[in-house]
């Protein structure tokens, strides 16, 4: 550990769901907030797709993160921020272009989560040496995607509780629908101001600027060579291929698997509440993914994330077969529902550490590695973001049936891909270029 002054657990953790959350509920529970008030699908899977655009971008602007203060300074700020963002949706939704004004407002969060997973990135890598950055990688996933289990489980079981108890002192179902969500965004701008005035106390600083990159024209010029370097890597472009396709199955029913379970049965749905899928989500289906994130990190550390690569694309795939069951069968159990989820639940978190790994370790390394991780990781997300604004007309045109169905068909191309993606760096190696800055990091 290169500060040893403060523990990674008193800051990875914790710092890790703060990064997650924006980035869950501007993805995920806002869909189903604008469902709940009234929203058509595909405008949903749009524009909840089009305003995570930053997270593609962010590569642009970090190298001007280094001209200013720390990255401490930028971490708080952004939670900040984003916690702010939070609480003005919560007014916009009371007003009657709720639906642009709320974007615009999400867009402007979105453009501070992204920020933030810049600085927060490179924060751990000064902050944390090389065995440590790979000991809290598992703690790192798990907390990052535990906002996930948060978000889409506990916040939107609460709103279901909230509109029964709207509903319950005599608000019709719009109305209550429009006072829950409005809480619900209330809390998610507490909970992420009182995580930026915790890390005020509790964030190393990250390091002070960079002395390389002082005005406008260097961090340009900065900008430059990060994407020169990026597209000269060794492989490139069949890392870029297979950072795309390997998440490309959960771009595509990211946005449709919390539609297809509030729909009614009579339109293919499972006719869910949100207190059932905030209850399926965030209590089993959190635990299992958490479980399968650490197990991940543990199983790779032991054999290697050559040898296990197959078995990661499998185990993160796959389980989507159950919302092709589910589509076609349209099941009552609540036992099978729970279980299914829980199921595609472990898998996504045992899985997703694969790709990181594989961003980590043969993307990134090299004297721009901060910088090339997180155009890395763009490329992840502008995969999701694509595959997201088209799932809801995809979805509309052919049925939740079809739809999984053809999502199935859509992920064997990494299953292929898998036999033969090159590995630059041989397990458990780095480029030593740029001594310091070749780290681990995480998305």
């Amino acid at each position: 550990m290169k500060n040893s002054s403060v523990s990674p657990l008193r800051w990875v953790p914790s710092a890790y769901f703060a990064m997650g959350l924006p980035f869950v509920v501007l993805n995920m529970v806002c869909v189903l907030m604008f469902k709940g008030l009234g929203i058509e699908d595909s405008r949903i899977a749009l524009w909840t797709s089009v305003i995570m655009f930053p997270w593609t971008l962010k590569f642009l602007w970090s190298p001007f993160l280094e001209m200013f203060r720390t990255k401490k300074y930028f971490v708080v700020l952004t939670q900040l921020i984003s916690g702010v963002g939070f609480g003005l949706v919560a007014f916009a939704l009371h007003l009657p272009g709720f639906f642009a004004v709320s974007i615009a407002l999400l867009a402007v969060v979105a453009l501070s989560g992204a920020t933030h997973d810049i600085a927060l990135d490179g924060l751990y890598m000064a902050e944390l040496s090389k065995q440590d950055q790979a000991r809290y990688i598992g703690w790192q996933g798990a907390f990052y995607n535990l906002a996930k289990l948060v978000a889409t489980g506990l916040l939107v079981y609460m709103a279901g509780v909230l509109m029964d108890s709207f509903r319950a002192g005599g608000a019709d179902d719009s109305s209550a629908a429009l006072s829950s969500w409005t809480v619900i965004m209330l809390a998610c701008c507490a909970l992420m101001i009182l995580l930026g005035l915790y890390h005020a106390r509790s964030l190393p600083s990250g390091g002070a600027a960079s002395a390389e990159v002082r005005t406008v024209s260097d961090g340009l010029r900065e900008l430059w060579l990060v994407i020169r370097e990026f597209f000269t890597k060794k492989h490139i472009g069949w890392y870029i291929l297979f950072i795309i396709l390997y998440r490309l199955g959960e771009g595509f029913v990211m946005k449709i698997v919390p539609l297809f379970l509030k729909a009614d049965v009579a339109d293919g749905g499972l006719g869910l509440s949100e207190q059932q899928i905030g209850l399926y989500y965030g209590t089993f289906g959190a635990a299992a993914f958490v479980l399968g994130s650490l197990l991940a990190g543990y199983y790779i550390s032991h054999f290697g994330l050559k040898k296990t690569l197959f078995s990661l694309i499998c185990i993160f795939n796959l389980p989507f077969l159950v919302y092709t069951f589910f589509a076609w069968v349209q099941p009552e159990s609540i036992l099978l529902i729970g279980g299914g989820i829980v199921f595609e639940y472990f898998g996504y978190g045992f899985g997703f550490v694969g790709l990181t790994l594989f961003m980590m370790q043969q993307v990134a390394p090299g004297k721009h590695q901060m910088a090339h991780y997180a155009f890395a990781s763009g490329i992840m997300n502008l995969s999701v973001m694509m595959t997201g604004a088209v799932s809801g007309f995809i979805s509309d045109a052919l049925g939740y049936r079809m739809f999984f169905a053809v999502v199935m068909i859509a992920v064997i191309p990494v299953f292929i891909m898998a036999g033969f993606i090159p590995f630059t760096y041989p397990d458990g190696q780095q480029s030593e270029q740029g001594q310091g800055t070749a780290k681990i990091d995480t998305e």
